[in-house]
């Protein structure tokens, strides 16, 4: 089975970390680690070492938007990007969020956890450029 991973909030310390994840992720937005932390940000754990991570940001009292989450692609498809968006949702809100439009597997990921299609936001990202697909989970 493996090791129990363990969710928790992110520090300044896991920084590298993070950015090794983003810029392996290449679909993951690629921003400065450290300004995560002005926000609601996690790791997720293997055996002492990152494999995931997951930011937040309050939009409203009840509302919320993902802005980014990543999985080492070592760590792949063992759930835990099921897991840290599971324990974010224990806390009662509405979730918004944007995909790639050629992230299928993200989508359908999302989709499974209770988000679907609000929107579109065409040419939203660059290198390649592509639109947004907006996401809605209440």
């Amino acid at each position: 089975m493996g090791p129990e991973p363990l969710i928790r909030p992110m520090r300044d310390a896991d920084a590298e970390a993070v950015s090794r994840i983003q810029s392996a992720a290449g679909e993951a937005s690629q921003w400065d680690p450290r300004g995560y932390l002005a926000f609601e940000a996690f790791v997720l754990e293997l055996d002492g070492h990152i494999a995931a991570f997951l930011v937040i940001r309050q939009t409203a009292p009840d509302e919320a938007e993902i802005l980014n989450i990543a999985v080492d692609p070592a760590h792949r498809r063992r759930g835990l990007a099921r897991r840290l968006l599971a324990a974010a949702f224990r806390q009662p809100r509405t979730f918004f969020l944007e995909v790639r439009q050629s992230n299928i597997a993200a989508q359908a990921l999302y989709r499974s956890l209770g988000f679907h299609v609000c929107g579109r936001r065409p040419g939203y990202y660059r290198h390649p450029d592509e639109p947004a697909i907006l996401m809605r989970r209440d």
